[in-house]
């Protein structure tokens, strides 16, 4: 099993390096899980939206691995935002993955429109306080929309899973999280992968560690403080996928990626 370093969550600490679960469905998903957990990951992305938390919750079963070891987000549904919607969302989701604690939940986006994201936080503070959940935060969250929370609540997310990946890099936000004590969650960080897989300067900076283009492009994210969890569903793909921290980026190899424009 490969030892993932971990990053400060609240009161825990989260893996660098999750599975992304969004398409694993079925027994065929329960095995790709229960696979990849069996090859050392620790943290699983999941949500409501994507249909699938009792798949993650029996592959986690299958796995074999202690539920103590693991450590599971799940997510509000766009279509479950206010106070009491939110209360009885969680409530599904935690019966379809039957755990008592959930270890992180987020908001799956704000969906200004609606405009009843600070009630659902609300919410979520209150799980958290009664121990059903052991940290909140959200994804997809600009700025300003954070400022709300702390200004109305007195509370930030432990952390904002946005969508960051070679030709975005969302330097901005990072910064204020970092200001903030925010964790940044990287979802799509292997985006564009068959020109990045062709791409002349990932294919020097692979062959001079010795690693695969996907491992390179991991590494950049790693290297600019994120905590990544890129989906696979073959064995072979998700070992390659969590083996990215034996090697290191210099300052020029991550400058070159950081130019790219797919």
């Amino acid at each position: 099993m490969t030892d993932i370093p971990t990053l400060p969550l609240a009161h825990d600490r989260i893996p660098v390096v999750g599975l992304g679960t969004y398409g694993l469905f079925k027994e065929r998903g329960v095995e790709q899980v229960a696979t990849a957990i069996r090859a050392g990951y620790r943290l699983l992305d999941t949500a409501q939206g994507y249909g699938n938390e009792a798949e993650v919750a029996a592959g986690m079963r299958e796995s074999g691995v202690p539920r103590e070891e693991l450590l599971v987000t799940t997510k509000l549904p766009n279509d479950d935002h206010g106070y009491d919607e939110t209360l009885a969302s969680f409530d599904r989701s935690q019966a379809a993955l039957g755990l008592d604690v959930v270890d992180l939940y987020l908001i799956h986006w704000p969906m200004p429109e609606v405009g009843r994201f600070v009630e659902s936080w609300t919410a979520m503070i209150r799980l958290r306080d009664e121990g059903r959940i052991r940290a909140i935060g959200v994804s997809n969250f600009s700025p300003e929309q954070i400022d709300r929370l702390e200004r109305e609540t007195g509370e930030l997310p432990a952390l904002n899973q946005v969508e960051l990946h070679v030709g975005l890099d969302q330097a901005a936000l990072r910064r204020y999280h970092e200001d903030k004590g925010i964790v940044t969650e990287s979802y799509s960080p292997l985006k564009h992968g068959s020109a990045l897989a062709k791409d002349p300067v990932v294919a020097r900076i692979a062959a001079a560690h010795g690693v695969g283009w996907n491992q390179v492009v991991l590494r950049w994210n790693l290297q600019l403080g994120t905590v990544v969890i890129p989906r696979s569903t073959d064995p072979g793909r998700q070992a390659s996928n969590l083996a990215v921290t034996g090697f290191e980026l210099t300052d020029d190899e991550m400058a070159a990626i950081s130019a790219l424009r797919l």
